[in-house]
């Protein structure tokens, strides 16, 4: 038997050092394959832990991997740091401050992501030095999951492959165990290439970019009655092709995401929005370029370490927050439209059923949640997408939500950037930090468990093999 209250002494004692690392990634603010100095960081402090880091791993300046320890079994813990644009926001500020107009922020909370993992790998390394525990314990710094799939390229180099099994966890409106299955997708550019002209005096000269780029956006949009429901495309115009309405617009550009349950699905659907876009480059007498520029694949859940770690957080119970934070929290969720905060509950009710209905009544009237949510019996399909998918192909994978933010805060929003810089988001990490901490040493202890989480996998994966969803010839890259 292990010690679960030791460990998380262990993270107790060092809360000040994740603390600051957090708020450091906070400030810095880095988006997608440009966290250097996030990554940098977050290395350093590996080394003063006494691991031994690996720079540069996949070919990805921003991705790492720090190890301690020698042999099996060998614990992957996944940690992210990088930031979302346009979203710069105050910290501990409930009304609307961007910091820098425009500019970046922590949305997605993956400063106390990867400081909170930072936390568990550092507590199981020092476990593992006091209790004479023989194996491996990697944190991976993986990059660039909010567009880039940083992820879906380490696993494609194949750093997964001799690992026994993943930890992860994601900052949460409340505490819970993520045991879902994530849509698969694909991120694509359409460049369009026409003929600039002077918009009143030769128009018919021209031939516009801009005008593909919208009927390519038609055209999809009657695609959407045509695929399945659980698919999902969503589309950005990057470049409109400039500010001079007189020009006809020679190029222009879209990027587009594409999500489905499984990869083929999306092949199926990328197959067909690349003939819609084929047929608007001709309508204009247009060219058009498709360029990938990333993919990832579904999440598998493994029930076997969903029960483990549910175990460590019922032991571990939840975060619990002073009356300051909840008065906080309170002024969080007076910016929050009610739509937003039903839709939380409905979807608890939802999922949860008649028990679901009593857990929302009772999240209603709380500011932050102090509830931990039942284990599910099933995995659900969520209709968002994480790179973290790509690892679960290839090793049994787990991972853990817990409260970090005020009850109905969408991520991707400024108010879980002002709450992801607070002690509400600090106690959500180092609580989320235990637990992976405690599921991890258990596993470690327990070859049985293994073994059985490795059989689950393969009998999900009915003898399919992974492949990465990203062709070979494509690079990380920050924008393309």
């Amino acid at each position: 038997m292990f010690n679960r209250q030791r460990i998380a002494e262990i993270i107790d004692q060092k809360s000040e050092l994740f603390t600051n690392v957090s708020d450091r990634i906070w400030e810095y603010a880095e988006t997608r394959f440009e966290e250097f100095r996030s990554a940098e960081l977050l290395c350093k402090t590996l080394e003063a832990e006494g691991f031994t880091v690996e720079k540069g791993v996949a070919g990805i300046e921003t991705a790492f991997i720090g190890s301690y320890g020698s042999g099996s079994p060998v614990i992957a813990i996944l940690g992210e740091y990088d930031a979302l644009s346009g979203l710069s926001q105050e910290r501990g500020n409930a009304t609307h401050q961007p910091i820098v107009a425009g500019g970046n922020g922590h949305g997605c909370g993956h400063n106390l992501l990867g400081s909170g993992s930072l936390a568990a790998a550092v507590a199981i390394r020092h476990y593992m030095e006091e209790n004479g525990i023989k194996g491996t314990v990697r944190y991976y710094g993986c990059p660039a999951e909010e567009g880039g799939s940083g992820k879906a390229y380490m696993a494609r180099e194949g750093l997964f492959n001799d690992a026994d099994f993943a930890i992860c966890w994601h900052p949460q409106t409340f505490n819970t165990l993520m045991s879902v299955s994530s849509l698969a997708n694909y991120q694509v550019y359409f460049k369009f290439k026409g003929k600039a002209a002077h918009a009143a005096a030769a128009p018919h000269l021209g031939r516009s970019a801009l005008d593909a780029v919208e009927l390519m956006n038609i055209g999809v949009n009657y695609l959407r009655e045509h695929i399945i429901p659980e698919a999902r495309i969503h589309y950005a115009i990057t470049n409109s092709g400039g500010f001079s309405p007189n020009v006809v617009q020679a190029e222009a550009d879209v990027l587009y995401l594409i999500r489905a349950p499984k990869t083929q699905q999306v092949e199926e659907i990328y197959q067909r929005v690349c003939q819609i876009a084929r047929g608007a480059a001709m309508m204009t007498e247009t060219a058009v370029d498709i360029i990938f520029d990333k993919a990832c694949s579904n999440l598998i859940p493994n029930q076997t370490m969903e029960r483990v770690m549910y175990s460590n957080f019922t032991e571990l119970g939840v975060p619990e927050f002073d009356q300051n934070e909840i008065d906080f929290a309170r002024q969080i969720r007076t910016t929050i439209p009610d739509s937003d905060k039903n839709s939380e509950l409905q979807m608890i009710s939802k999922v949860l059923g008649a028990r679901g209905k009593d857990l929302s009544e009772q999240l209603k009237n709380q500011e932050l949640s102090s509830i931990l949510m039942p284990l599910m019996p099933a995995a659900r399909l969520m209709s968002g997408s994480t790179d973290v998918g790509d690892v679960s192909w290839i090793i049994p994978t787990v991972q853990c939500s817990t409260t970090c933010f005020a009850m109905g805060t969408q991520l991707h929003s400024w108010q879980a950037v002002a709450q992801g810089g607070t002690s509400i988001g600090h106690k959500g990490m180092l609580h989320a930090g235990k637990i992976m901490a405690a599921t991890a040493i258990e596993m470690l202890l327990s070859p049985e468990l293994i073994a059985e989480a490795k059989a689950e996998l393969v009998e999900k994966l009915d003898g399919t093999t992974y492949v990465c969803p990203i062709p070979a010839d494509i690079k990380p890259a920050a924008r393309r």
